[in-house]
């Protein structure tokens, strides 16, 4: 979970919070850690959500670029979370959470089977006996690549200090890799760019269920959004919500 230069750089990641604000993933996360004493947030961003939940419970928020955690330590509630900067693949924070929540499609960092496989022990080396985790990852069989060209993602953005922004995608998918490199383009009114590339992997469900089991991690229900409903094939979204599979699942399993 390197930072691409969309997030390393402290220009392009006050962008973020203006793309990227609460959301369908944010409010279901809000009602999932209603119960949870302690939660760990990996690929936390600029902190929204953290920050969120960090009163009354203990809250850690993760992430490999220093340019978004500056912004998360200096949001409102942001000196009630502990920030690590640091790659999930190798984290051992040396303490387990009741809740560990990965959000804004933050799995799809990780490119290779090794990766993802890494990315996951982070997962159940952190989690509490009963705990639970969650996660999003897109659906291949959407190609949702194929909106992220520049007139189908052409925006406007208002409230960034440089004022109002032009903002577009483009993107190229690998079908040899499953890897789709996308860049991100925001032009000012006076015509200055700044622009940065990134990339993600889209995993299909049999191989995340593989990646989750072989981490030792069960699945309690797999969701299509975070509207909540049971995954079908087509659906958007891939999203496993579960436990440890030694762990047994939760005393709520089932009641979210």
């Amino acid at each position: 979970m390197t930072a691409d230069p969309l997030y390393r750089d402290p220009a392009l990641a006050a962008f973020y919070d203006l793309e990227n604000g609460w959301a369908a993933d944010f409010e279901f996360c809000t009602q999932l850690a209603a119960a949870a004493g302690s939660v760990l947030d990996l690929g936390c961003g600029t902190g929204m959500l953290a920050a969120a939940l960090a009163p009354g419970r203990r809250v850690v928020g993760v992430d490999p670029a220093a340019a978004m955690l500056d912004i998360a330590r200096l949001r409102p509630g942001g000196n009630a979370v502990r920030w690590v900067e640091a790659d999930v693949r190798s984290l051992d924070l040396g303490e387990r959470f009741d809740l560990v929540v990965m959000t804004g499609h933050a799995f799809q960092v990780f490119l290779g089977a090794e990766d993802r496989a890494a990315a996951l022990a982070a997962v159940a080396r952190h989690l509490a006996p009963g705990g639970r985790y969650i996660f999003d990852s897109r659906n291949p069989d959407c190609a949702a690549w194929r909106a992220w060209g520049p007139d189908e993602s052409r925006r406007r953005l208002d409230g960034s200090p440089l004022g109002p922004v032009a903002a577009w995608n483009d993107a190229r998918w690998d079908a040899a890799t499953g890897i789709v490199t996308y860049r991100t383009v925001y032009e000012t009114a006076d015509g200055r760019r700044l622009e940065a590339d990134a990339r993600i992997a889209f995993p299909p469900r049999a191989e995340i269920a593989a990646a989750l089991a072989d981490a030792g991690l069960g699945v309690e229900r797999w969701l299509g959004s975070w509207a909540g409903e049971p995954w079908r094939d087509g659906d958007p979204e891939i999203i496993p919500l579960g436990g440890l599979l030694n762990g047994g699942l939760p005393a709520s399993a089932g009641r979210c």
